[in-house]
């Protein structure tokens, strides 16, 4: 099997493209939690919960494999989802939105302090109760799906500048909470597996060093890359992005035509796919909760409080503070067009983070009530971050498309 499709021909167009169909992907992920929750608050939620819980499996000669619908989708689906995600952010830093020191200090800066000052509200908050510190991670994660959404809705009102910045900054997001899945969310190592899923990296490093553009051989090899590293104790998604990393890139400054290069092309080819089906399927898979006994109480227990206020707290004053400060500094400077007030509507779409989260979520707990917890923490924090800070870029976004458009 080999990808063929041409993604457009211009840089900017690209960009503009990958804006809409992120957005786009927002508004379906949107759905797609709304009606997990409305199941599984409905008489089909046992069918719902029952469905999730149905092992599957199949046998290839030696091997078998026999998991939950649930783990399927976030050990196999989910790995093409992180393979997207490296893919952009090879680019990105090759020839993109991160490529030089002076594209990457703003978002670089404002992503680390989106990063450390939630997962430090959250640890302030669950200080006291030692099994749910695990979930320190869970707030760090910015769902640039959602987020997105949320600026397509106000159209013009928003700068374009702004709208890259959030699109660097969530890949970073993405890139830190890979680092973080990858330290701190690993199990058991198993020495033979990690051995093999090595040597078949070196294979795909050196079939990109060899030159080889065709895309089979490193799907075909990523796809026993990821059994091996499912069994190896790593997280299984993170074949992904190291698959990712060995794809091929021709940059345009190169004089290669980028676009037709095999990152691009496998990129384009998976976008729509991940964005439309594969992560609303993991939403709706992941977001349903049932609040059957459940009242305002049970948002004031450590795991929910500490991972909302995370959330809609520490990832406005971790981005908005960090940016305020760089550009203050003079390290940085201010998005075009922009005003301050924007940015901090932007940091405050950076709370939603509901696709990352979840996921960490469930590499934190495996207690079904802890896990619970994180869903209505993400929820909530995911929830309240997107309505303030949507109206809060509406209410000053009209001198903005001015100014952008005079």
């Amino acid at each position: 099997m080999s990808f063929q499709a041409v993604p457009p021909q211009k840089p900017v167009s690209f960009l503009q493209s990958f804006l809409r169909s992120e957005a786009l992907g927002g508004y379906v992920l949107m759905l797609a939690a709304l009606v997990a929750l409305v199941v599984a608050n409905s008489p089909a939620a046992p069918a719902y919960f029952s469905l999730l819980e149905t092992k599957l499996g199949f046998q290839a000669g030696p091997v078998l494999l026999k998991e939950t619908v649930l783990h399927w989708i976030n050990d196999g689906l989910m790995a093409v989802f992180f393979l997207l995600v490296g893919l952009e952010i090879k680019r990105e830093v090759l020839d993109g939105q991160l490529r030089g020191a002076a594209r990457i200090v703003l978002p670089g800066i404002a992503a680390l302090g989106g990063m450390a000052l939630p997962a430090l509200i959250y640890v302030l908050i669950n200080y006291g109760s030692p099994g749910t510190l695990r979930g320190w991670a869970i707030p760090a994660a910015t769902d640039i799906a959602f987020a997105l959404g949320i600026l397509a809705l106000l159209g013009s009102r928003v700068p374009t500048s702004l709208k890259i910045f959030l699109t660097a900054l969530a890949i970073l997001d993405d890139l830190g909470a890979i680092v973080i899945i990858a330290l701190f969310y690993t199990a058991e190592l198993n020495v033979f597996a990690l051995s093999m899923a090595g040597a078949l990296l070196a294979c795909l490093f050196c079939l990109n060093r060899a030159g080889v553009l065709r895309l089979t051989p490193y799907l075909l090899i990523g796809a026993v890359l990821w059994y091996f590293v499912l069994k190896s104790g790593v997280h299984a998604t993170l074949a992904g992005v190291a698959l990712a990393l060995t794809i091929p890139l021709r940059p345009q400054n190169q004089g290669h035509p980028g676009a037709h290069s095999p990152l691009h092309a496998l990129e384009h080819a998976l976008h729509k796919p991940v964005a439309l089906l594969i992560v609303p399927i993991f939403g709706f898979a992941n977001a349903g909760v049932s609040f059957a006994g459940m009242g305002l109480g049970s948002l004031a227990q450590p795991v929910p409080m500490g991972v909302a206020l995370g959330l809609f707290l520490g990832k406005q004053l971790g981005v908005f503070g960090f940016s305020w400060l760089a550009i203050k500094s003079g390290i940085a400077t201010l998005p075009r067009h922009a005003s301050y007030m924007q940015l901090y509507g932007v940091s405050l779409l950076c709370g939603i983070g509901f696709t990352m989260s979840l996921f960490i979520g469930a590499l934190a707990f495996t207690d079904p009530a802890a896990i619970d917890a994180t869903k209505i923490g993400v929820l909530t924090g995911s929830l309240v971050s997107a309505v303030v800070g949507f109206l809060v870029l509406r209410a000053c976004g009209k001198r903005a498309g001015a100014a952008e458009n005079p």
